[in-house]
Order: C-alpha cells, then sequence, then structure tokens
C-alpha cells in the first residue's frame, strides 16, 4: 500500500475589530494562529479544520493547490474537529474552489455548527470580531461514521475525547503513519483558552490529553500552534502542564487583569495573551468586556 504523507499550514494571528473585543486598556486583541492539516496519497487528499475569514481560505486554497494540484491529487474530504466556529467558517469558499468535497464531522459537531449559523450567518462573536470578512456558512456536513473514512486505502479515525476547550471535541487519527491531527485537545505555544473550561472542565480536558497519549502518536498537529515548533508529541504534556499551572492560579481567586499578568509573567514565549483575556473574562469576577 502507498504511503500517505501530511504538510501543515498555519493561518497568522489575525487582528480583531477593536469596536468588538480588545485588551485591557483598549490594546490590540488578536485571535491565535490556526493550524490547517493535508494529508495526502497518491490520488486523495483530506483537509482538517478550515480557518476563519475569506482571505485566509484563499490563502490556504493558494496553499492546497500548491501542495496537490500539479500532482492531479482530488481534495476529497474536508474534517472538522469541533464546533468553535474558528475551525470552519472558512469551509464554504474551499468548497466553492474545490468542487466535490464531503464535509465530515461528528453529530455533536454538526449540532455546534447549525446552532452557531442557524441561517447558514454566524452568530455570537465572530460577526463583530470579523466584519465584512466572513464567508456564507450554509454547507452540508455529513455525519462521520463511526469507523471514520479512508484516503488511498489508509484509515481516518475520529476519536471522541470529550471536553478539551470545548465540549464534544475530537482528534483525527491516522495510525498508518502515527499521526494525530489534534484540533484544540493540544496547543503548541499559545495561550489556551480556558473560558469554558470551568466546573470540572480543566480535569476534563486532562483526560483527552490522556487519550491522545494513549495512541502512541509519532506527530501531533495542535489546532493552534507556533509553526517554528513543528508537530510534536511532547507538546500534550506541556499542555497539561499549562492546565496545571491555570488551575493553581484560578483557585486564589485573582482578578481579572492579574490573572492575565501572572499567566503571561509565567509563560512569557506562548503567543497570543488576548487568549488569557478571553478567558479570565469567562471564569474570574469583575468588570470588562
Amino acid at each position: 500500500m502507498s504511503t500517505l504523507r501530511y504538510d501543515v499550514h498555519v493561518s497568522a494571528m489575525t487582528a480583531l475589530s477593536p469596536s468588538a473585543l480588545s485588551l485591557p486598556g483598549g490594546a490590540q486583541a488578536h485571535w491565535s494562529p490556526l493550524a490547517h492539516t493535508l494529508i495526502h496519497g497518491p490520488t486523495e487528499a483530506v483537509l482538517v479544520d478550515p480557518p476563519i475569514t475569506l482571505a485566509q481560505s484563499a490563502q490556504l486554497g493558494d496553499w492546497i493547490e500548491d501542495r496537490i494540484g500539479a500532482s492531479g491529487k482530488r481534495l476529497s474530504t474536508i474534517y472538522l474537529t469541533h464546533g468553535h466556529a474558528d475551525h470552519w467558517l472558512g469551509t464554504a469558499p474551499l468548497l466553492e474552489r474545490f468542487p466535490g468535497v464531503t464535509v465530515r464531522a461528528t453529530r455533536a459537531t454538526v449540532d455546534m455548527i447549525r446552532a452557531t449559523a442557524p441561517d447558514g450567518v454566524a452568530t455570537g462573536i465572530w460577526p463583530a470580531a470579523f466584519p465584512g470578512q466572513l464567508a456564507d456558512a450554509r454547507f452540508e456536513v455529513e455525519p462521520v461514521a463511526d469507523d471514520g473514512f479512508r484516503i488511498d486505502g489508509h484509515a481516518l479515525l475520529p476519536v471522541e475525547v470529550g471536553h478539551s476547550d470545548i465540549d464534544a471535541s475530537t482528534v483525527l487519527h491516522v495510525p498508518s503513519i502515527g499521526l494525530v491531527v489534534a484540533g484544540d485537545v493540544v496547543y503548541n505555544n499559545v495561550h489556551q483558552y480556558l473560558g469554558e473550561s470551568a466546573d470540572g472542565g480543566l480535569e476534563a480536558w486532562r483526560k483527552a490529553l490522556e487519550v491522545v497519549q494513549s495512541l502512541d502518536p509519532a506527530d501531533v498537529v495542535a489546532g493552534h500552534q507556533d509553526p517554528s515548533r513543528g508537530n510534536r508529541p511532547s507538546d500534550i504534556a506541556a499542555t497539561r502542564e499549562y492546565l496545571d499551572t491555570a488551575e493553581e492560579l484560578l483557585a486564589a481567586q485573582p482578578g481579572r487583569e492579574e490573572f492575565l499578568t501572572q499567566l503571561v509573567r509565567l509563560y512569557p514565549e506562548r503567543i497570543n495573551p488576548f487568549t488569557v483575556w478571553m478567558s479570565a473574562l469567562r471564569l474570574l469576577p469583575g468588570t470588562g468586556a
């Protein structure tokens, strides 16, 4: 049997509308970098997790064509690891560019997509944060089979892991090459979003990391990542250690700005402190938008 390969494109941090979201003192806020994984064999390819904006989708489409276009490989599937809209809002432009693609996700993720964009238009923070930058969200998503799907004879297996930075998270396991595309279960040198992890969510996230570890991956692609650091299994332990540190800080019930200052001081190399601020707004009492 032929061997699969994978490549990763990272959409850089994106500035958010200052009228919608900002850091304390009005400093410019950004959305974290996003990883998009292309898994491909001799004739087919699968993309995991599109980006947010129209511009990002156009750049990703150019990259996909550069990777597989000349070889005649066909993009056959887009797989969505979870329901956070920053991992699927840019799907429709890619479907227009690459006809015949099937979008797959678990039933729970399909339900989250429909709840976020019930009429094909994203709700919540997304239109305010990215005004005029979002595609129409009317696209079909096929619930993935329990035994996953195949490309060029190789099995790609969605693994449901429970809560990470959102409920009903999955990773995509490719056993033949030892790859786990981890969505938001694993982070790579980017501040982790904790805002949906109250009431046992951090412990549940640690259990999700145990599931990823049990797959014994050779490579792990984090959904939010520092592209200079590669796709290393050691990011599993680093993600867990960040959760432990954040939980200790949260137990003392600091003020929101204090929590931001403490976590950024402890992890000065991690990308995007705005993610810490979003977590503080959800988890800690106080004022601020």
